[in-house]
């Protein structure tokens, strides 16, 4: 039986890509250098596939920055503004993912992949797009393989996955390049044929919601993509949810084999065997790509199984998506305990599960590894620290006024009066640069190697220093800077019961941003206040309102790997309370702005629209639950990133936040489209510095921005910031940045007064 995964991660398994990356951004490192360590990475990955057993590896899953944005160069789908630039160079692939600061080129736009913390650089289709052939890099990376004596299977996103995904300049209809991205596909494939057994297309779209032009042109591009694939066999893969609604055109795509999520989407098997052709292979997806948990054996193989009994040899057996999403190895953690260790499977060990489960139904014997992962998979549900009676009585003692307000908007917006803030009032996501003197500190502090007492002083300096550069700057709301966290969402599961942690479990968030995500395995409880005492000495420091800053229930659990034995509606509810414990103390301790962020709120929800009422349902009350036991003098913000918002604008507004900041200005204030049916009731601020980029945004360019948006947000309910938080970036960016942003704001309070 064939197995393999559909992708393997690229960062490496220290984050060698990562490091690799920013020194050559720096000017620290050549191109050949950058090279070499993607090399290494490469030959890596291809090597743990093949000792797992694996009958293929994938190539073209590497990518410098991401996969879309290679389609991209691949298909010659490069906007206008960066075509007076050295084509299919590497120093042009990256401005096109963070833009240029000399140059003055903004970035292309950046969101979510599907419902996944992963960043992919949008593609942006223009009608004077003319597709070509002209990006060689997976055609190049497949050689390599093969030259290093493995046997590939290229990967590529499908091109109606990648005009579903994509942008349409000026009102223009994406689909419209159909038949011309088509015959670009085509070439590639021939170039596949007699040197590959089988080529990956990665369709998710297909388990989304697909649009009609893509729908319509389903099975003629397949028809064509079929017929110049030649001697090799083409695998089309849907993942992320069930195929369902467009389970017919994916049956009738000609395609050698059909990949199905059996992890996330598997609700349809029936339906699937029963029309399934009998010239088709299925890949069944049966470890899961987007969790640290093992494989349970005994429910694979009963339903691996069920499909051979139906289908008998015609059957592959895969990781249920791209493993991109997952650790790379478990080997590195050193300091988990034993137990908890035992139960989970990183990239490197859901290749061994892929080998051994299709080995498994091949007919050959592992009873001692049976046994042994039975064993495991009993001792995560019998593990005593997974459940508290305590917490679980608490859960269901909430009542329906814990989940409202005292006073709906208007009233509370005449208790916080005290604030006295002006006409467009500005202020930052939380979080300043985490500088190499920071990551130094906070380094040498868990080595020992500084005391408590010196790492606590340091990071007094650090907090009064960033103060003093805001009452500078002339920011009216301050933020404490965060240097005592190392993320958003770790800093907090590292003070909560039932959260334990990874040193080496990275994940690629995009580009060079890499997390590590904490794992949710039991119950979860707030024993002591987490940030009351920073950002009281933060208050102390100065006159002007201090925002207390927390993680969002819903971005918590979405950031972390979760416990999967019971439902994530019940987990969240559980973070929600520890987080309402947590705004309680702020409040008594005369913190009255406090923003808790739900950066991760769309990424949550189902892929499919009709699915998304129920999980709109949970998440919002899940950040009411934590947020509304205030007074209406107190003031409570929150943030998004990088999302669709005009698709859950009514469900944001349902959160009943007074004050939502927003990512805007990658994506030229588009959201603003969402504010021509619908009136946002409660204060809004669009960002208007892409974080994500180098470039410092000229004041005349955030005025452009806000001048748009004045057209529909009211000025007194109108807020000034960046798109996200500044961590990542350098001082030398955020200063001048900064500096602009406040000079806009006191132009507009002049315009509009």
């Amino acid at each position: 039986m064939q197995k393999h995964v559909l992708g393997f991660p690229r960062i490496g398994a220290h984050r060698e890509l990562k490091k690799a990356l920013e020194a050559f951004w720096k000017g620290e490192q050549s191109l050949s250098q950058l090279d070499e360590c993607a090399k290494s990475i490469r030959l890596n990955n291809w090597k743990t596939q093949k000792d797992a057993g694996l009958s293929f590896v994938a190539t073209g899953d590497f990518s410098y920055y991401d996969h879309v944005l290679d389609t991209c160069v691949m298909l010659d789908a490069i906007p206008g503004r960066f075509r007076h630039l050295p084509q299919n160079t590497v120093e042009t692939y990256f401005m096109m993912a963070r833009g240029d600061q000399e140059t003055g080129i903004h970035a292309m736009e950046m969101t979510k992949w599907f419902n996944t913390n992963y960043h992919y650089i949008v593609p942006e289709i223009s009608e004077d797009f003319q597709p070509k052939f002209v990006g060689r890099k997976i055609i190049n990376e497949t050689h390599e393989a093969i030259e290093a004596g493995f046997n590939p299977k290229p990967v590529l996103v499908g091109p109606i996955t990648f005009l579903a995904l994509a942008k349409g300049k000026n009102g223009f209809d994406c689909w419209e390049k159909i038949d011309a991205v088509t015959k670009v596909y085509a070439e590639v494939l021939q170039e596949f044929s007699g040197i590959c057994e089988w080529i990956q297309l990665d369709e998710p779209i297909l388990s989304s919601d697909l649009a009609p032009g893509g729908r319509a042109a389903f099975a003629n591009v397949y028809q064509q993509l079929n017929a110049a694939a030649g001697s090799a066999k083409l695998l089309l893969a849907t993942y992320f949810d069930a195929l369902d609604d467009n389970l017919d055109i994916a049956l009738a795509s000609g395609c050698a084999g059909l990949h199905i999520d059996l992890v996330r989407g598997g609700a349809n098997l029936d339906e699937i065997l029963a029309k399934f052709p009998e010239n088709m292979i299925l890949s069944a997806g049966m470890v899961e790509g987007r969790n640290i948990w093992k494989n349970d054996f005994a429910k694979s193989l009963t339903v691996l199984r069920k499909i051979q009994a139906k289908l008998g040899e015609r059957m592959m057996i895969g990781s249920s998506c791209s493993l991109l999403h997952s650790p790379v190895d478990l080997t590195n953690e050193i300091k988990l305990d034993s137990t908890i260790k035992n139960w989970m499977a990183f990239a490197v060990q859901k290749c061994v599960e892929v080998g051994m489960l299709g080995n498994i139904a091949s007919g050959i014997a592992y009873d001692a590894e049976l046994e042994a992962n039975r064993k495991a998979i009993q001792s995560r549900h019998t593990d005593p620290r997974l459940h508290c009676h305590a917490i679980a009585s608490r859960v269901q003692a909430i009542t329906d006024d814990m989940y409202q307000r005292k006073s709906p908007y208007k009233l509370r917006k005449q208790a916080q009066a005290w604030l006295a803030l002006p006409l467009f009032p500005t202020t930052t996501i939380g979080s300043f640069p985490q500088t190499a003197e920071i990551r130094r500190a906070r380094r040498d502090f868990k080595r020992g190697t500084l005391s408590n007492t010196d790492y606590q002083a340091f990071l007094r300096r650090e907090i009064a220093d960033v103060i003093k550069k805001q009452e500078a700057l002339g920011l009216d709301v301050l933020v404490h800077g965060e240097p005592e966290r190392n993320d958003m969402v770790e800093y907090f599961g590292q003070q909560l019961n039932g959260f334990c942690f990874t040193e080496n479990g990275w994940v690629q968030s995009y580009g060079s941003r890499c997390v590590k995500p904490p794992v949710i395995y039991g119950d979860v409880s707030r024993p002591a206040p987490m940030t009351v005492e920073w950002i009281k000495y933060a208050q102390s420091l100065t006159k002007k309102p201090m925002k207390g800053m927390l993680t969002g229930p819903v971005t918590i659990l979405c950031w972390s790997f979760v416990r999967d034995d019971m439902p994530r509606s019940q987990v969240c509810k559980q973070i929600a309370m520890a987080i309402r414990d947590e705004v309680d103390d702020l409040e008594q301790a005369g913190i009255k702005i406090i923003q808790i962020d739900e950066a991760a709120f769309s990424e949550g929800m189902p892929i499919k629209e009709r699915e998304r009422d129920e999980y709109f349902n949970w998440a919002v009350a899940s950040f009411r639950l934590a947020t509304s036991s205030v007074k209406d003098s107190t003031q409570i913000h929150t943030h998004m990133c990088y999302s669709e918002f005009n698709k859950i604008i009514r469900a944001i507004a349902d959160m009943d936040a007074d004050v939502i900041s927003i990512e805007s200005s990658r994506s030229k204030m588009e959201i603003l489209e969402a504010f021509r049916d619908f009136e946002y009731p409660t204060e809004i601020g669009l960002g208007v510095y892409d974080i994500h980029s180098p470039r410092i945004p000229s004041q005349n360019e955030m005025v452009s921005l806000l001048e748009k948006a004045c057209a529909f947000i009211p000025k007194e309910r109108f807020w000034v910031n960046p798109d996200c938080g500044l961590k990542t970036r350098d001082w030398a960016e955020v200063m001048p940045s900064l500096t602009n942003l406040v000079a806009v704001a006191h132009e507009l309070r002049k315009k509009y007064r």
